[in-house]
């Protein structure tokens, strides 16, 4: 899964959003949540555009440095992909089903491909 800056940006705001302080995390929230530029949001906070520049590359500092150290964010990116891939492995075991009838080519085949599917939940727990 290839995510953009932004969606980044949020994500790690979402996992680690709690950890930052109180300032950096309005500055966050105003930004990238209710879309406000940096003169909006120093109008609102009562504070220079330079001020809120800097809280905003802090805070965005620190999530970086709480992922790297966590990586809770890429974890999920990693389920949710693994997730996908059950997904299309079920749905294509389904239209197998449903295409070969009660005489298809076996049970051993079925048993290999669900075999492949628990190996990715495997993955997902290691």
């Amino acid at each position: 899964m290839v995510i953009d800056d932004i969606t980044r940006q949020s994500l790690l705001y979402d996992f680690y959003g709690a950890l930052l302080t109180e300032r950096q995390s309005e500055v966050m929230r105003l930004y990238h949540e209710e879309n406000l530029s940096l003169a909006e949001i120093a109008g609102e906070l009562d504070i220079s555009r330079q001020g809120v520049h800097d809280a905003l590359k802090k805070a965005e500092k620190a999530l970086i440095s709480y992922e790297d150290k966590l990586g809770l964010v890429e974890r999920f990116s990693s389920t949710s992909e693994a997730i996908e891939k059950i997904d299309a492995r079920i749905e294509g075991l389904i239209q197998r089903l449903r295409a070969e009838g009660s005489g298809g080519t076996g049970k051993s085949a079925f048993e290999s491909e669900l075999k492949e599917i628990r190996d990715v939940i495997d993955k997902l727990e290691a």
